[in-house]
């Protein structure tokens, strides 16, 4: 949450409350923020621009929805194949839309908090994220899965990354030997045992002296 709040980022921030009925019934609550973008807020009030990251909230919407699918499942509401239909529904709808906005962010399209002073504001994000929604959505319907991105979001504008680039391009190119722009094996295992970050295997178990 520290963190978090420090970058001005309430992704990070969603916790989940669970508690049990008389009737023995799942009741949860879901809380996104803790007020960590009341100065945003206080901004769109007065008409400022302003690009909040909305995934801490979105999170909280989801699982409110999904729990409230659940729970008209287990009543049977207003009927068992009605609820089935409704809870399938959801479900599809709240893991597109999450993995919509994680691929907004993942090509470099998110807010500012993430991306950079040239990030989205509020309301461009959110458009950027219900054009993609929309698109995995009608993908669904001609079963064709949405993408799936592999690669990391760009760090390079996340506030406190300071990484010394001339001084990593110095540390490559000591264990590039050949100059080919590329490190082998050898060598880069050469450079990771003298950071002393290798991977070390498990120590073996030694039987203690029965003393």
């Amino acid at each position: 949450d520290q963190i978090a709040q420090v970058h001005r980022s309430p992704g990070f921030i969603t916790s989940n409350l669970i508690g049990k009925a008389e009737d023995g019934r799942i009741i949860k609550e879901f809380e996104a923020s803790h007020g960590t973008v009341s100065d945003l807020w206080a901004d769109h009030l007065a008409g400022r621009e302003t690009s909040l990251n909305p995934l801490g909230l979105v999170e909280a919407m989801i699982g409110a929805m999904k729990h409230s699918a659940a729970l008209q499942l287990e009543a049977e509401q207003p009927s068992k194949e009605e609820a089935q239909d409704t809870y399938d529904k959801v479900n599809n709808y709240c893991d597109t839309l999450r993995h919509a906005m994680h691929n907004t962010f993942r090509y470099g399209q998110g807010t500012r908090d993430m991306s950079g002073p040239e990030g989205y504001t509020t309301e461009d994000f959110v458009k950027k994220v219900a054009w993609r929604l929309d698109r995995y959505l009608k993908m669904l319907e001609e079963d064709v899965p949405p993408p799936r991105l592999t690669e990391e979001p760009d760090r390079t504008h996340v506030r406190g990354y300071e990484v010394d680039h001339k001084a990593m391009q110095e540390l490559f190119n000591k264990y590039d030997k050949d100059g080919d722009g590329a490190i082998n094996y050898k060598n880069f295992s050469r450079m990771l045992t003298k950071m002393g970050v290798a991977p070390t295997k498990p120590a073996k178990w030694e039987k203690s002296p029965d003393v």
